[in-house]
């Protein structure tokens, strides 16, 4: 789903979040699409968060530091860590999945399921069943990273912000040595849904506990909505590039 796609090797991590932008610079409605899914990514984490007592749904980095000092020094029990990081991985093969069965229809299935997913995890999380709704959000979260995925790639990295801030820095440092004015915009906007998605998380879930979480599934819902009346800019985006 964007506008210059990589014909050289594999991207790493950093280079695959960073190029988020690069994709979608010349489409302002998709660069806040993408902005939209970071901030219900942040949302999402930002609930996890809270609810796990440290550990991310979305934020696989900082799940995986936790998995090696539990494993070295027993705490924090690293099979929490562990748990949420292979269900990312299987959200994101089901998302893989999901899109390429829909395949023009890619954003939208994708989306559909997250919300779904997200629904699912709302009602553990009413049950009672705190750990088994965060494992539901890390599906969930592993799932939206598919979004923006082509040829088996994905091309920009909504719930991991490493690789955009590296892209940042590097547009910002471009455009104070007279390249790009304005190319370091749309990372700090990506970077800044998801910051701004973690606040809002951070205050509606003290008050409504897990049924903050269908605030999202709807929210994932609005935005599968939005990518259907999008699908004309995204296919144009596809043939160019």
């Amino acid at each position: 789903m964007g506008l210059l796609f990589s014909r050289g090797p594999i991207l790493d991590k950093a280079e695959a979040a960073g190029y988020a932008f690069a994709m979608i610079r010349s489409n302002r409605r998709i660069k806040i699409l993408a902005a939209g899914l970071s901030m219900l990514a942040g949302y999402v984490d930002a609930i996890g968060f809270i609810t796990l007592g440290g550990y991310f749904v979305s934020f696989m980095s900082g799940n995986s530091t936790r998995l090696a000092v539990g494993l070295v020094r027993g705490t924090p029990p690293p099979a929490t860590a562990a748990m949420l990081i292979a269900t990312f991985v299987l959200g994101v093969m089901a998302g893989s999945v999901t899109g390429h069965v829909a395949r023009h229809d890619r954003p939208a299935a994708v989306l559909i399921l997250v919300s779904l997913v997200l629904a699912a995890a709302a009602c553990l999380g009413m049950a009672g069943l705190s750990l088994y709704a965060a494992i539901a959000m890390a599906f969930a979260m592993g799932a939206e990273n598919t979004v923006f995925e082509r040829d088996g790639e994905v091309q920009i990295g909504l719930t991991y912000m490493t690789g955009t801030l590296v892209k940042f820095g590097q547009r910002l440092t471009g455009a104070l040595l007279g390249r790009e004015r304005f190319a370091w915009t749309g990372y700090l906007l990506l970077w800044i849904g998801l910051v701004s998605g973690a606040v809002m998380g951070a205050l509606v879930h003290p008050r409504l506990g897990p049924h903050a979480l269908w605030i999202a599934s709807a929210a994932a819902a609005v935005l599968a909505a939005i990518t259907r009346r999008l699908k004309p800019e995204i296919g144009m985006a596809r043939a160019s590039s």
